[in-house]
């Protein structure tokens, strides 16, 4: 019987990372500060230069990096502001609009590359458009070009959900360099995940770095008084801890991950047909591979198929949001936006970590291409 390839491996399933994490762990233990520390700065610190940009600043989830970055860019309850973003993404995308007060407005997707689309968004700005919020998926950019300049001519606001795009770049420039704001998520399952929950926010711009330290820890500025609003959102020292170990290593995962992606690109173009559908790559963008996904409308016969062999796959995302019943208050309707929704009828995404076997992708695409053979 052949090896099980699960979806996912996690670092903390490595013995070295395991061991080097528990050293950290039992140092913030014996210094018994657990709140926005040294583990914290010194994250802070080596994440902005890992982003290549000026500033990180720590807080407790991505959601809320979101969240935080919408609110110091005037999104505020209250003011009939709506944001502009994708159906094809988590939703805690859309959760983090609503938190920070504005109303979610949706646009439709290219159908090439599953990102958001600059020409549907376009189409969708009003004078109560207050920010652009494009969600790098999977790991590729978004056209950050274009969502610029949109933001610049509408005079929005421009924020990127980076929750899987750690060590992405366009146009070979990092994601600081075209917004104020990039927002990323430490969730385990990320590129460079924690033990729990965690998210930073990067910019160049130091007035915002110091307003969202002030309101990621309540408004307050080293004492108990709030000098302005804020809320309670901060990376704690553990997890701080944790996502040192990590980030040594994400280079090497990233890279990893890359050379796997193209092993796939490879066994399963041969075998891509009206079955099988491989996703486009974005136009300057260099991907981290947070997910490796392909497009079948045989979707569940070929996740049984995978997983009678032993492969794990899974699906991001089976629903586009304006159809979550949690989101049907904002009176989106069943073909409002086409291109997501068959999309997410077909998404499959493939296994891929860096502790995947070039032995095991290979077999990935080879079940594959029996099953487009056979079905």
């Amino acid at each position: 019987m052949r090896t099980r390839i699960p979806f996912l491996r996690l670092p903390a399933s490595d013995p070295i990372v395991a061991q080097e994490c528990e050293r950290r762990i039992a140092r913030v233990l014996a210094r018994g500060h657990f709140i926005l520390g040294e583990e914290v700065t010194r994250f802070e610190r080596d994440w902005a230069d890992f982003c290549r940009s000026r500033f990180s600043i720590g807080v407790a989830n991505g959601t809320e990096a979101l969240l935080v970055a919408l609110r110091l860019s005037g999104i505020q309850p209250g003011r009939d502001q709506e944001v502009i973003t994708t159906p094809l993404t988590a939703s805690f995308t859309a959760h983090a609009i609503v938190a920070a007060g504005a109303r979610p407005v949706f646009a439709d997707i290219d159908a090439d590359t599953l990102l958001l689309d600059p020409a549907a968004v376009r189409r969708s700005i009003t004078r109560r458009t207050a920010a652009l919020l494009p969600v790098h998926l999977y790991g590729q950019c978004a056209n950050l070009a274009a969502f610029r300049s949109l933001a610049e001519e509408s005079g929005c606001a421009l924020i990127q959900d980076a929750a899987q795009a750690h060590g992405a770049l366009f146009a070979g420039r990092p994601l600081a360099d075209f917004s104020d704001w990039v927002a990323y998520s430490f969730y385990p399952t990320k590129n460079l995940g924690c033990l729990g929950d965690g998210g930073a926010l990067v910019t160049n711009r130091p007035d915002l770095a110091a307003e969202a330290k002030r309101f990621r820890d309540g408004g307050r500025r080293g004492s108990h008084v709030a000098s302005s609003e804020g809320i309670n959102s901060r990376l704690d020292e553990l997890q701080a801890a944790i996502l040192r170990v990590h980030l040594k290593r994400l280079k090497k995962w990233n890279k990893r991950r890359g050379q796997l992606a193209k092993l796939y690109d490879h066994g399963l173009s041969e075998r891509a047909s009206e079955r099988i559908r491989l996703l486009g790559h974005a136009p300057q963008s260099q991907s981290c591979h947070h997910l490796y996904v392909i497009r079948t409308r045989r979707r569940q016969a070929l996740r049984q198929w995978l997983a009678d062999r032993g492969i794990e796959t899974a699906v991001h995302y089976d629903l586009p949001l304006h159809l979550h019943p949690g989101f049907r208050r904002l009176g989106y309707r069943r073909g409002d936006f086409p291109v997501a929704e068959q999309a997410t009828r077909e998404v499959l995404s493939l296994p891929l970590h860096p502790w995947l076997s070039d032995r095991d992708a290979a077999r990935v695409a080879e079940e594959i291409g029996r099953f487009v053979e056979q079905r």
